[in-house]
């Protein structure tokens, strides 16, 4: 166990050290915050911690992303040793059991089989995990708390790796013109019903247009999560710009009209540029 006047005589790069550390945490003795947490207590934090280390590597800041990928460690090692003190696993079965998914997971490394692609690899790693789970659905597995597009682009790329997919990018280009116009056709019906029904068709296709564009950055690569938060990211700088902008102009910028503030925001596009 670790304790104070042992801070000298530790090696902070052994593992060990940081079992020992959490355990002195979790100890009666030790911090009143962290006796008290739960599995279910450190949830927000270990999503939280997830996203913060996703903005450093948005930011591509290497610094930061190291010290945030020791924040999820931590959460790691916190859950480990809560799961120990109930005698339910120890960080050594969380790594037994990991070591032992890999290998059987990439019998192209570890055994006989080969794969000459990255794709050749998903398309393998869903046959295996599908008998792990001994013929239960493709689907099982997708956590349902992620975020939505992340959750739509993982469904879809699970149906794809047994074939179930687009023959072509063209295909699925398509059917993003064909919701849209849908989308248009339910609106223009709420127009001039306004029921709980025609919004609840109108909310139907907007939920087909997103699963649509989502299969569209999927086949082209592109990260549906990742584009939007980038185009947020975009968004809110270029809206912050405008605002500055106008007040060193000495315009109160609640004021101004759309067509100003449309002004304001190309400028801000020409100034990013």
């Amino acid at each position: 166990m670790v304790k104070a006047n042992d801070a000298t005589e530790q090696d902070n790069r052994e593992f060990q050290t940081l079992v020992d550390i959490v355990a002195r945490l979790r100890a009666p003795d030790g911090c009143p915050w962290d006796r008290e947490q739960t599995h279910q207590s450190l949830t927000p934090f270990l999503i939280e911690e997830t996203y913060e280390a996703v903005e450093q590597i948005d930011a591509n800041s290497l610094p930061g992303l190291r010290e945030e990928l020791g924040d999820i460690l931590l959460q790691v090692m916190l859950h480990s040793e809560i799961a120990t003190e109930e005698e339910a696993f120890t960080v050594a079965d969380v790594i037994e059991g990991l070591v032992n998914k890999l290998i059987r997971r990439h019998p192209h490394v570890f055994g006989d089989a080969e794969a000459r692609t990255a794709e050749e690899v998903a398309a393998r790693w869903e046959v295996l995990k599908s008998e792990e789970r001994q013929g239960a659905s493709l689907m099982q597995g997708v956590p349902a708390n992620l975020p939505a597009l992340t959750y739509a682009q993982r469904a879809q790329g699970r149906a794809a790796n047994v074939g179930f997919d687009w023959p072509s990018v063209d295909g699925v280009m398509d059917k993003v013109v064909e919701e849209a116009q849908e989308l248009a056709e339910a609106n223009e019906s709420a127009g001039t019903e306004g029921t709980d029904e025609s919004r609840a068709a109108i909310e139907w296709e907007f939920g087909d247009l997103l699963f649509s564009l989502v299969n569209l950055g999927r086949r082209m690569d592109i990260d549906a999560e990742t584009a939007l938060r980038h185009a947020n990211r975009r968004f809110v700088t270029r809206f912050r710009t405008m605002e500055d902008t106008a007040r060193e102009r000495g315009d109160n910028f609640p004021s101004l009209s759309l067509e100003q503030m449309d002004a304001l925001w190309e400028e801000a596009k020409r100034g990013e540029a």
